[in-house]
């Protein structure tokens, strides 16, 4: 509920564009709706477990008070064995009361703790340290996919590229534009030239070798991404992304 709001605040110029306020709603609604209906079955859990519980302890007072009186009538006790009982009884309840909190806010720290070591340990596919540098003299500004084949990690069974091939120099100023519709594959192509994304197969080239094998954080000290907003043009959504490579000024 929370990501279908946000991604409609963020894009909201796309959803006017596009007239898709209904449908955004419609989302939304769906999303809380299933929150809705989890909430409410939470609080009757809740409320069957608080009357339970309420039930049980202030049914053994009132059955203590009355066992108590009893034996008071018969003189088996005194009205002072009575209420140290009573005093007793009441502060041990409070006292499992605050274990039974303390033992609540512990379940919810190693809950919290176990997601953050599980975030530490975790490995991603994509080094973000290690590997080679290139020398200035060897930063030409070349960039070449080879037969890049590719398929998102959430949609395995989609392939959004196959085997694309493109290369661009820097022997003069150029643009080099990359048209198609929705859904062909042009992010992805930035993205991989970002390396947000590896290719399934293939190799993205970066003058003559593999963006694998480079430093990542040296690699994308040579490159720059310059996102302007959707413009509107002939009925259609544009979107102007700059490609820029350290080679001289040139871009």
């Amino acid at each position: 509920m929370t990501t279908v709001a946000e991604e409609s605040f963020s894009n909201v110029r796309t959803v006017k564009a596009f007239s898709n306020e209904a449908e955004e709603c419609s989302r939304f609604n769906e999303g809380n709706t299933i929150v809705y209906n989890y909430g409410v079955i939470k609080a009757k859990w809740a409320g069957l477990f608080s009357f339970v519980v309420q039930v049980l302890l202030y049914g053994a007072m009132a059955g203590v008070i009355y066992m108590a009186s009893v034996q008071y009538e018969n003189g088996k006790i005194s009205i002072g064995q009575i209420t140290s009982f009573l005093f007793y009884m009441i502060m041990l309840l409070f006292n499992f009361t605050m274990v039974a909190m303390v033992f609540g806010n512990v379940m919810s720290i190693l809950g919290a703790s176990d997601k953050i070591v599980e975030i530490m340990d975790y490995e991603p596919k994509i080094n973000i340290e290690g590997g080679d540098k290139m020398e200035e003299n060897e930063v030409g500004g070349v960039l070449e996919l080879r037969n890049v084949k590719f398929s998102y990690p959430s949609k395995t069974d989609v392939e959004v590229l196959k085997g694309v091939s493109l290369k661009v120099d820097n022997n003069k100023n150029r643009v080099v534009a990359l048209c198609g519709t929705s859904g062909c594959g042009k992010s992805s192509i930035i993205s991989m030239i970002e390396r947000f994304y590896d290719p399934t197969e293939g190799e993205v080239l970066f003058n003559g070798k593999n963006i694998r094998d480079l430093e990542p954080r040296w690699y994308k000290e040579q490159i720059a991404i310059v996102q302007q907003e959707p413009v509107l043009f002939s009925g259609t959504i544009g979107e102007n992304i700059i490609y820029g490579l350290n080679m001289e000024g040139k871009t």
